[in-house]
C-alpha cells in the first residue's frame, strides 16, 4: 500500500444501512481533493453484513481497504487499529453512521493546508440527540476541561483530520483504555477547528450505550487527571476532622453538659453516609489501579481477523 494524500478511516459496528451511502458520499468529497487516497474500514466484530457490503466495496475500489477485528474491542480500539495501519500525508476520523457528514471533510482538509497539524469538527448543533444527552455530554466536556492541565476541545468527537507526525505520535503511546481525543489534544501540536452542524444518524441504532458512554468519560478522566484521588484525600482528610469533632463533643456532653446524646436513626444514617463515602473512594482508587493492570498485563490492543492491507506481526498483535 503506497501513501496518499489522505487517508478516512472508519471504525464500523453493525453499519450496513450506512455503509453504501456513507461510501458514495465520501468518494465523491475526496475525489475533489486528491485522486490518491485510502478509505480504510475498520470492522469491530460485526453481527449483519457490514463486513460483506465493505468486502464488496474492496473490490469496485482498489483505494478500499478493511481490517476485520475477531470479536467486538470498542470504538476507540477500531480506530487505533486504524491508526496503526495507514499510511498517508493526512488521515482523517469519521463515523460510519453519517451523524458527521463527509462532506466536511473538504472543510477540514482546506483547514488543514493551512499548516495546521489536527483540525477537529466542533459542534455547532446536534440532531436527533435527546436534551439529557446534550445536557451531559456538555456538563462532562466542560468537567474535564477543568480537571486535565492542557486544553481539551468542547463539544467536539472523533472527527478531526491529523497528519502524518500527529498519527505517528499516537501509534507509540501505550496505553490500553484509550482516549484518542484527549491523546490528540495532549499531544499538544498545532491545532485549529471548524464548526459543523451534526446530523441524526442516517439508519440502525447507536452502539454507544449508556454504560459504554460512561466508561469513555471516566477513561477521559482516569488518562489525563490524577485530581480524582487527590479530592477522594482532601474528602477522607474532611470527614475525619469532623468525625474528630463530633467524638469531642460527644465526650463533652457526656461529662460536661450531663446529657447524652442518642437516636439510633441519627446513627444509622451517620454510618451510611460514611460507608457511601469509603466505597466511592475505593471506588476511584481501584479505576486507577484497574488501568495500571491493564498496563502491565500488556495484552494485544486488539486481533485482527482478516485484512487486505499487507501488515506485519507487530501491527497484528499491536502490543506497542
Amino acid at each position: 500500500m503506497s501513501e496518499a494524500d489522505i487517508a478516512v478511516i472508519i471504525p464500523v459496528f453493525n453499519e450496513s444501512k450506512n455503509i453504501r451511502l456513507l461510501y458514495s458520499r465520501l468518494v465523491k468529497t475526496i475525489e475533489l481533493l486528491t485522486s490518491k487516497y485510502q478509505i480504510i474500514f475498520v470492522d469491530d466484530g460485526s453481527e449483519d453484513n457490514s463486513k460483506d457490503l465493505v468486502l464488496d466495496l474492496t473490490l469496485e475500489n482498489s483505494s478500499v481497504y478493511y481490517i476485520n477485528l475477531n470479536r467486538n474491542f470498542g470504538h476507540q480500539i477500531a480506530v487505533s487499529a486504524g491508526l496503526k495501519n495507514v499510511k498517508a500525508k493526512c488521515t482523517v476520523v469519521i463515523d460510519a453512521d453519517l451523524q458527521d457528514p463527509p462532506e466536511y471533510i473538504k472543510n477540514l482538509y482546506d483547514e488543514f493546508q493551512q499548516g495546521y497539524d489536527i483540525v477537529y469538527a466542533k459542534r455547532r448543533r446536534r440532531e436527533g440527540e435527546s436534551f439529557l444527552k446534550k445536557i451531559t455530554a456538555s456538563l462532562y466536556y466542560r468537567l474535564l476541561k477543568r480537571l486535565v492541565k492542557f486544553e481539551i476541545p468542547i463539544d467536539a468527537g472523533d472527527f478531526r483530520i491529523m497528519s502524518k507526525r500527529v498519527v505517528t505520535s499516537l501509534n507509540k503511546m501505550p496505553e490500553q483504555s484509550k482516549y484518542l481525543r484527549g491523546q490528540v489534544a495532549w499531544l499538544g501540536y498545532k491545532q485549529s477547528y471548524i464548526l459543523y452542524d451534526r446530523e441524526s444518524r442516517h439508519g440502525g441504532e447507536s452502539a454507544y450505550t449508556i454504560g459504554k458512554m460512561i466508561n469513555l468519560a471516566i477513561n477521559g478522566i482516569t488518562s489525563f487527571s490524577d485530581k480524582p484521588l487527590t479530592y477522594v484525600s482532601r474528602l477522607g482528610f474532611f470527614i475525619s476532622l469532623l468525625s474528630f469533632l463530633t467524638i469531642l463533643f460527644a465526650i463533652f456532653s457526656h461529662y460536661v453538659l450531663k446529657e447524652t446524646i442518642t437516636g439510633w436513626t441519627s446513627l444509622i444514617v451517620s454510618v451510611s453516609f460514611f460507608g457511601g463515602i469509603q466505597l466511592l473512594s475505593i471506588g476511584v482508587i481501584g479505576e486507577y489501579l484497574s488501568r495500571i493492570n491493564k498496563n502491565i498485563l500488556n495484552r494485544p490492543l486488539y486481533v485482527i481477523d482478516s485484512t487486505n492491507i499487507r501488515i506485519n506481526q507487530e501491527n497484528q498483535s499491536n502490543t506497542n
